[in-house]
Parts: C-alpha cells; sequence; structure tokens
C-alpha cells in the first residue's frame, strides 16, 4: 500500500518540474501553459492524497473546481494563443512585449 508520504514527493517532484519550466522556458506560450497545468495537476495530487488519508472527502470536491477553472484556463489561454498567432505569426513570449490596446 502506498504511503501519504509516496504521494506527497510525486506532488512536490511535479511541481519542482512545473516551476522549473516556468522559470526556464520564457520563449514558448504554449509551453509556458503546459506547465501552469502541471502546478495544478501537483496541487490535486496533493488534495486527492490528504483527503484520502483524512477520511475527508472535501478535498476531492475542491479538486472538481480547480479541474473546472484549469480547464477555463486552457480554453482562454488557447483562445489569446490563436488570435496572437494570427496577428503576428509568432508565439515566442519576446515578440509578445510590445502589445498595445
Amino acid at each position: 500500500m502506498l504511503a501519504l508520504s509516496d504521494f506527497l514527493i510525486l506532488s512536490a517532484l511535479l511541481f519542482s518540474i512545473s516551476i522549473a519550466g516556468i522559470f526556464l522556458n520564457r520563449k514558448n506560450v504554449l509551453i509556458l501553459l503546459m506547465c501552469i497545468e502541471l502546478l495544478l495537476l501537483a496541487v490535486n495530487i496533493n488534495f486527492i492524497a490528504f483527503s484520502y488519508y483524512l477520511g475527508d472527502t472535501a478535498g476531492q470536491v475542491f479538486v472538481f473546481f480547480v479541474l473546472t477553472v484549469a480547464a477555463a484556463e486552457a480554453a482562454i489561454g488557447l483562445a489569446i494563443l490563436v488570435v496572437l498567432f494570427r496577428s503576428r505569426r509568432s508565439i515566442n513570449v519576446e515578440d509578445l512585449d510590445a502589445l498595445k490596446g
């Protein structure tokens, strides 16, 4: 049987990979969005693990709200990405620093 520490180690590893991906990759917006999704997945693993080991369903219910926000963030982020690619023909972050309203 897996212990709580196993899930926490997995979650910490995923969280570390996502933070490293955010700080090391500053050029591609799509990879930044994927790192944010990975970060939310690590948080969800923590919620599920603590919810299971404490015998409370509140963490599992909260995961559904986090997944809903993550899906909305992905949909809006990809829509913005498509619009930016159509107008600038690039998804590099360095090319997007001169946005004008």
